[in-house]
């Protein structure tokens, strides 16, 4: 999966390109943001621009720009982020790398949902599968028909998983997109992919011990109330243990899901570390930045999934009148419409999520770290 080299951000306000962008100017050219090669080219330097200064020749990098005059030479502005600037850049990554991000999720989720489709369409029109028109089992059914049934709902739940662990692959692909966006350099699928080679299995082994953790810690929540619930000779104690402990566990999760679970997956991507290397990257660039990085990842994952239900909800609803219709196939009805109304959502979700969280690692960054200063040496912006 290759798309030819990296292109040129096109500049702020820029229709999406049809064709690829231009690669940046030769160097001693001084045409601003959005011009057209040719005016910059084969025509002499011409006079300087406001805002503009030659970058030396040879220098290896493209045409450098007075430092404070710009600062946003792709996606992001180079300096600490707001709001505004938090889902303006997540919006413009989108927006022009459509194919490394809502393209990489949507083939992602497809390929897993294409499996119970296939196989609840095979076994409806072989075996059968007994349903009422709610999609569930008829009690009366064969134990063929029972076993077909559940090999169809078996096979979404498994569907659903690797869906969710092809969702991880496309968090780690973003990263890459935010980070080249960043300094005005635009990442195709293909090299979106090559750019995660070398950390995809700690990519795997890092979702795996991030969703553990909060397994055994859920586990040991769900256990402490066992005992309370056995050893108290009243409800008295119970209903204290459930007043005191549900707002403290909630407060815990939403705490460690910001300073441990939330950053790590671009740390891993962008930077030289190993899985627990990355976790621990995540709980230095949250520290002292708990209460931001929160607001902004709450409100976040709000406006995704409202939006993905907007998005998915017409395909959900004609799923269920086709299975009223037609309860013989309400199964093959429900989880057909089921797998493409996940595949319309992650379409926006995921990608959206992903620029996001990888847009926060890069503020935090440059609020941190001078992560700015890098970025503008990298894209070629120096003091004239």
């Amino acid at each position: 999966m290759t798309d030819g080299p990296s292109q040129q951000y096109p500049p702020p306000g820029a229709p999406a390109p049809a064709e690829p962008v231009p690669s940046a100017p030769a160097a001693h050219s001084y045409a601003p943001p959005g011009a057209s090669p040719g005016a910059a080219a084969g025509h002499g330097p011409g006079p300087v621009p406001p805002g503009w200064a030659p970058y030396p020749a040879g220098a290896g990098a493209r045409p450098g720009l007075l430092l404070g005059a710009a600062h946003k030479p792709g996606a992001l502005p180079l300096r600490p982020l707001n709001l505004g600037n938090i889902y303006d850049g997540a919006f413009r990554i989108i927006r022009f790398n459509p194919k490394a991000t809502v393209g990489a999720a949507v083939m992602v989720t497809a390929v897993a949902m294409l499996v119970p489709v296939v196989v609840t369409l095979v076994l409806t029109f072989t075996i059968g599968i007994a349903t009422d028109a709610s999609g569930e089992i008829d009690p009366d059914a064969s134990v063929a028909e029972l076993v077909a049934a559940l090999a169809a709902y078996g096979s979404l739940l498994l569907s659903l998983v690797v869906a969710q662990v092809g969702v991880v692959f496309v968090t780690g692909m973003v990263a890459h997109v935010t980070r080249a966006a960043a300094v005005g350099r635009r990442l195709g699928l293909g090299e979106a992919w090559a750019a995660t080679r070398g950390k995809r299995w700690r990519l795997l082994g890092l979702t795996l011990v991030l969703n553990l953790t909060f397994l055994v810690l859920l586990v040991a929540y769900v256990l402490l109330w066992v005992v309370v619930v056995v050893v108290s000779s009243s409800p008295w104690p119970v209903v204290i243990w459930g007043v005191v402990s549900v707002p403290a566990f909630i407060a815990l999760c939403c705490w460690l899901w910001i300073r441990y679970y939330y950053l790590p997956v671009p740390a891993l991507m962008l930077e030289p570390v190993g899985v627990f290397g990355a976790i621990g990257r995540g709980w230095q660039l949250s520290s002292r930045q708990y209460w931001r990085t929160f607001g902004i990842a709450l409100l976040t994952v709000l406006i995704a999934q409202f939006a993905g239900g907007l998005l998915s909800f017409p395909v959900s609803l004609a799923g269920n009148i086709v299975a009223l219709a037609v309860p013989e196939h309400a199964v093959l009805a429900l989880i057909l419409t089921q797998a493409v109304a996940l595949v319309v959502q992650n379409a926006f979700v995921a990608p959206f999520l992903a620029a996001v969280t990888s847009v926060q690692y890069v503020d935090l960054r440059m609020r941190k770290e001078a992560f700015d200063v890098e970025l503008m040496r990298e894209a070629g912006i120096v003091p004239a």
